[in-house]
């Protein structure tokens, strides 16, 4: 009694999804480019950076402290590249922390954005029933726009089959109800 497959045949699986992702690349292009753009400009001023802090640590003079000791001055310039390598190392990965949450922000409020009429109205046209039947699933709240994050669970969900679980669950509650109404039939 596994009539599930028929119901979404996969070439219909592949449109709804190809459809989606369009429409997505297309709401996601700004936080892409948002997110890109901020790295590549970190990158270029903390490279600009970088190198002049190894500059500063390599040109550095000790020769001011020369009552520490010869010994204690030999140490000091042997282990100085390290020193500053180690700084920039960490400096590196305190920025790539940042970068990674600034990014993550970016695509949340992204998530959050109110997708618009015409878009609604191009998936409404492209989708198939089964991938309109997830959005409305997914979208439990129908008093608020759909907003991207909702479009993009909806993706996620359709490759991953809900259309066909949706199904299911409706066949086992029709098959509980009819049950249920030979036990007691004045239900």
């Amino acid at each position: 009694m596994n009539t599930m497959k028929s119901d979404y045949p996969d070439h219909q699986l592949r449109q709804d999804t190809q459809v989606l992702k369009q429409a997505l690349h297309k709401l996601n292009a700004t936080a892409i480019i948002i997110s890109v753009v901020t790295i590549v400009v970190v990158a270029v001023i903390w490279w600009g950076l970088l190198n002049r802090l190894i500059s500063f640590g390599t040109s550095l003079d000790y020769s001011g402290l020369e009552g520490l000791g010869v010994q204690n001055i030999a140490r000091l310039k042997q282990y100085n590249p390290f020193f500053w390598w180690t700084i920039v190392a960490l400096i590196s990965l305190l920025i790539v922390y940042m970068l990674y949450q600034f990014c993550t922000n970016v695509f949340l409020r992204n998530r959050q954005k109110i997708v618009d009429e015409t878009t609604i109205a191009n998936l409404s046209r492209a989708l198939s029933p089964a991938a309109k039947k997830v959005i409305f699933w997914i979208w439990q709240d129908p008093m608020h726009p759909i907003t991207v994050g909702v479009l993009q669970r909806s993706l996620e969900e359709i490759k991953t089959g809900r259309f066909e679980k949706i199904h299911l669950a409706q066949l086992h509650i029709e098959l509980l109800k009819k049950e249920y109404k030979r036990v007691d039939p004045e239900i």
